[in-house]
């Protein structure tokens, strides 16, 4: 009797752990995400949102991932950093997410590391400030190329095309301040030498002052210019209006068509370093990017009848990184996944292809870059 009512308690318990399972299984993995869809980094995270939502959804119809619903929560943060940091904690503390994606500006992915970090959840950053990964942060990853890659980029180009004395001009906060900052850390390794240094504010509605400096300084041969929104439309068209015939580089936070069509013709000629994204049928038949690039390209394009650009790529590549690891996993706990995203070897996404590490927490190299240059409105690689 002893033994069957232990037999009986046994099959009790493993009646209720396989209940216990099933309704685990059933739960959906809770994503999360702060984005600045309005504001004036919307160029950014207005298609980042689009590209989450549409691969969200189709995902589900397909039966999620390990058999469980994906629940995507985004907020709007119009690129506020105490607003993202807000978000950050009610996604963690309200919403009970698995696992952050988003932050869309460098401001607003440093203002939420303070909340995800200690916090022990992961969260992989869309913004390209170096700072959100170098020191790397246990719990904190990031899809797109850093400044300091840009900067590296850029200046390659200059050297090969014998420019060596450049004026640098740069938005005075986030990702210009420390796209500024990484320039003239880098710009010895290239033989540059930065002989004017300009900054401007996001908001300033015209920079021809700091260029008319520019202009008069002697022996200027290029002009690189860190920012991004409407900000580095503004500086292409007052560059322009002052007849400067230096060349003009932007860094990679232009790399969407909004752009070009902000600066119009003065944009003609601009160089910047982007994703195989922008240029995907421009990309030798060989390259392994060309499938991903041209595949997310002709959905993206199909869904919202606009072009593609390197944003929501980020979004998209995050979105992946996440799932795959969530996948290899087997489950969506946060410690389990957060060392499956840092595990990511050889995803080939829109931004390159991907290796992270313990030392890595991004996991590109400077060959994920493309040198472009803006012909007759529209993107021609150079490099």
């Amino acid at each position: 009797m002893r033994g069957l009512k232990t037999l009986a308690s046994l099959a009790v318990a493993g009646c209720a752990l396989a209940v216990s399972w099933t309704a685990q299984a059933a739960d959906p993995v809770k994503i999360g995400a702060f984005l600045s869809v309005t504001g004036p980094a919307s160029f950014l995270g207005e298609p980042e949102k689009k590209t989450l939502e549409m691969y969200v959804d189709r995902l589900n119809k397909q039966g999620g991932v390990q058999g469980r619903k994906i629940e995507l929560t985004v907020y709007d943060d119009g690129g506020a950093p105490d607003k993202a940091a807000t978000f950050a904690k009610r996604l963690i503390q309200s919403d009970n997410v698995d696992i952050l994606i988003g932050g869309t500006t460098t401001g607003t992915s440093m203002a939420a590391i303070k909340i995800a970090d200690p916090a022990g959840v992961p969260f992989i950053s869309l913004a390209g400030g170096i700072d959100i990964v170098d020191p790397v942060k246990k719990w904190v990853f990031k899809t797109p190329h850093t400044d300091r890659m840009a900067a590296e980029k850029v200046f390659s180009d200059m050297k090969k095309r014998g420019l060596t004395k450049v004026a640098l001009i740069s938005e005075n906060a986030g990702f210009g301040k420390s796209g500024h900052d990484q320039s003239l850390l880098v710009a010895p390794q290239y033989g540059i030498e930065i002989v004017a240094d300009e900054v401007y504010s996001p908001k300033d509605p015209d920079v021809t002052a700091q260029l008319t400096k520019i202009k008069n300084t002697a022996g200027v041969q290029a002009i690189f210019n860190f920012g991004f929104g409407q900000g580095p439309a503004i500086v292409t068209k007052n560059y322009k209006q002052l007849g400067i015939t230096q060349p003009l580089y932007q860094s990679h936070g232009v790399a969407s068509k909004d752009f070009i069509r902000l600066a119009g013709d003065a944009s003609e000629g601009v160089r910047l370093p982007a994703a195989g994204l922008v240029i995907a049928e421009q990309l030798a038949a060989t390259d392994p990017q060309k499938p991903v690039v041209t595949a997310f390209k002709k959905d993206y394009e199909a869904a919202f009848k606009s072009e593609v650009s390197t944003f929501a790529g980020h979004a998209y590549d995050g979105l992946q990184i996440a799932l795959a690891a969530i996948q290899r996993a087997g489950t969506s706990d946060k410690a389990k996944v957060r060392d499956e995203i840092e595990k990511t070897s050889g995803y080939v996404g829109t931004g390159g292809i991907v290796s992270m590490s313990a030392t890595d927490h991004m996991g590109l190299n400077l060959s994920a870059f493309h040198m472009v240059e803006i012909v007759k409105g529209d993107w021609k690689m150079v490099d």
